[in-house]
Formats: structure tokens, sequence, C-alpha cells
């Protein structure tokens, strides 16, 4: 039984999803996903499913079940695409391999472009090397090594992609982009973890624009993974914090706030269901001293522990002993429009919930539909009167700086 029309019909289908929702934005890259089979990289997975725009097919876990390498979903895959803009005779570089993503750059820098795509596990590779030779990219290089270093000997890269979640922008991938270059990276800075294009300026990078994702975390010595405290543990129930680059917070102080009644402040700003508010969250992050993210199961919420049962974290303000959080309430069901406020825990509730709440407001009064952030990346030791104006968030290796300039 021939299925190739039902294969082509499966393409065709989501390349006209993603056309529909605005990820695909170009004719290349349309043509280059409606082309290029995906089947043959996801063999784990049904045909439907490695189609569908929004499933990724885990291809390995860890010891504890979760996931260390995937063939992320297509609308991710569509959007680095756009986001990188792979041009013919490029040479690329892709860190965290697959096989899929590097079928699809191949075609963009062809006819002389080239594309070397690395990983730091050898079955990972072992497998990406397999597909795409079954399917006729043998020009494709696979390197096993950690992708922190990057590959010096083919540099220098007009162009490197990761397709893992980074908690910082290692030297070497700096030094071997070629002057002009652009890195994508989903780069995670103060809790929150944004797909974001970087062009080299120099001995710095400065942001052209990103794009919300989820990605597994990097391995090998970049691996800097966060971390998550308990506040609540009554199995099924959980409510905790997730703490990133180093964060420190007293843990039983906060889990006494969390059992005392709530108080909540509204801010009068509405948004509508389904209505993105991804910003709002990264200016939260970028404006607030002592920010993080409170995670809880839906059942937490059930109980009333808490209002939110975000598995990734809702927008968190820690004070000492007080912690408050973003919320939303209902304003008008047949419209679908909801209030957005905060709820605060602790000695100081009120107070670090109004601080939410303010910021909330100037959001809405001079970023809500702006052009969004800008991030510059400096390296480490980079003078403060060096750096642009902005939150500094500092890593290992990097200085980096998050502006908002305000709406045109």
């Amino acid at each position: 039984m021939n299925t190739e029309p039902a294969l082509e019909t499966l393409r065709a289908a989501m390349v006209s999803a993603l056309r529909e929702d605005g990820t695909i934005r170009t004719e290349r890259i349309a043509e280059v996903m409606g082309r290029v089979p995906r089947e043959p990289f996801a063999p784990e997975a049904q045909p439907a499913d490695a189609y569908d725009p929004e499933r990724a097919v885990v291809t390995k876990r860890d010891k504890d079940g979760l996931a260390i390498s995937s063939v992320s979903a297509a609308r991710i895959q569509a959007f680095m695409l756009e986001q990188a803009d792979p041009r013919p005779g490029e040479n690329v570089l892709e860190i965290g391999s697959g096989g899929m993503f590097a079928a699809y750059l191949a075609e963009l820098v062809a006819p002389d472009g080239a594309v070397t795509t690395m990983d730091i596990d050898s079955e990972v590779t072992s497998r990406a090397r397999r597909l795409l030779d079954d399917a006729r990219y043998e020009h494709v290089r696979v390197v096993t090594a950690d992708g922190a270093f990057g590959i010096s000997e083919h540099a220098p890269f007009d162009l490197i992609v990761v397709t893992v979640g980074a908690p910082d922008i290692p030297p070497a991938w700096v030094d071997q982009l070629a002057p002009g270059g652009r890195i994508v990276v989903p780069l995670r800075v103060r809790g929150l973890m944004r797909s974001i294009v970087l062009v080299r300026a120099g001995d710095h990078l400065v942001s052209t624009g990103y794009e919300l994702c989820g990605f597994v975390p990097m391995q090998g010595v970049a691996e800097n993974r966060e971390r998550l405290v308990l506040l609540h543990d009554r199995p099924g129930e959980e409510v905790g914090l997730r703490l990133d680059d180093g964060d420190q917070v007293d843990v039983e102080a906060l889990r006494e706030a969390l059992a005392t009644p709530r108080q909540e402040v509204w801010s009068g700003v509405t948004v509508g269901g389904e209505e993105p508010i991804d910003d709002l969250d990264l200016w939260l992050a970028t404006a607030l001293d002592g920010h993080t993210r409170l995670t809880a199961t839906p059942a937490a919420r059930d109980k009333g522990i808490v209002a939110s049962a975000s598995p990734l974290g809702v927008a968190t303000v820690v004070v000492g002993s007080t912690l408050a959080y973003r919320a939303v309430r209902p304003t008008d069901e047949t419209r679908n429009r909801f209030e957005l406020g905060a709820y605060g825990h602790g000695p100081a509730a009120t107070a670090a919930a109004a601080r939410i709440v303010h910021e909330v407001g100037v959001w809405d009064e001079e970023h809500r539909g702006g052009p969004g952030a800008r991030f510059e990346v400096h390296p480490a030791g980079t003078p403060d009167d060096r750096l642009p104006a902005g939150r500094v968030v500092d890593k290992p290796h990097t200085r980096i700086t998050i502006s908002w300039p305000g709406k045109p």
C-alpha cells in the first residue's frame, strides 16, 4: 500500500497550520518543511504525531524518566528556522542533535553551505548519523562532543543554532562565530527561557528578537539546572519555587508564610483569554528584585493552597519571609476577559502583591504591544560603565543586560 499520498497530506496540513498561526512567515521555510519528510527522523512515533505542530517526540530519557533528547515539535522547529534564517552557502553549527533540524538546515544552506550537528551523548549522535544517512544527508557532519566548546576546526560559523536549553553563552560560541554571525539559543534568564536571536557585534552579542520556548536542558560542563524547593510537600498537592542562578530563599519561613491567609491586590488591567502574556512575565522578571516562579499541582489549587496550578510556574516575588505571585480573575465571562492581580502570603503580603501589581501597570502603560525586550550579552568582567542601561544578570561566562525600549 502506497502511504506517500497520506504523508504528503500530513505535511501539507502541518505547513498550513503553521502558516495560519503565523509561525511560518516565509516561502523558503514553508517549502522546505512541506517537502522534507519528518517521519524518518521520528521512527518512535506514529506519522500523525510526527507532523503534529505541537507534539515533540521524546527519543531518550534519563534514569528518572525525564526527557533528555527529543525531536522538537514542528512549531518550535519552524519558528527557530525563521529566527535563524539559514542562507545558501552558510557554514552552520547545530548544538543538540536529532537529525530532523539538521536536515532542514542542510536544505536551506544548499548547494554550497555546510552543516555540522553535535551532541555530548554518543547514543544521540549515533541515532542522528544513521537517520541522516538513511535520508541521504550523508554530507551533514555529526560530531560527538560537549557543545559548550563548539568545534573550532570547522569554524568560523555564520550561524550557530542551539536546540537545548542553555543557562549561559559559553565563550567558545562567540569565539567561533563569524563577524556579524548569528546565534539562536534557548537561553534561560531569571528563570524564564526564550529562544533569542543574537548577532555578533565585536566582542558581544545583541538580540534582534525572541520567542517563548521550552527545551530539554544542556548537559556537560555548561549544565546548570534549576532547583525546585518545596513549600508544601503533601503527595499530590506539592507547591514549590523554581530557583535559578544561585537564588537563595528561607524555605522554612516561606512554608510558614504559605500557610497564612492570602492577601490580594488587583490592577484593573485586563487581558483576553487567548491573549499571550509571556512578555508581561518577562517584564516582571526584569523589573522585580527577588523574582522567582511558584509552581503547584492541580490538587494544590483545588484545595485552595494556591490559586495557580502552572507546572512551569508563575511570576513570583520573594521578600524575606513573604511571597507574592501573579494571579488572574474573570471579569466578563461572556467576553472571556480576565483582570491581572497578585496574591501574597506572609507578614508583608499586601505590600509584596502591590509590587507585582505596580509593575503590571507599568507594563500595560509603557510596554504592552511594544517591541519587547532587548538583550545584550557581554563577557564576564565587563565593567558596569560599558554595559547598556537595564537589568544586569551575571552568569559564569557573561553579563547579560535586559532593557525595554518604549512603545513607538
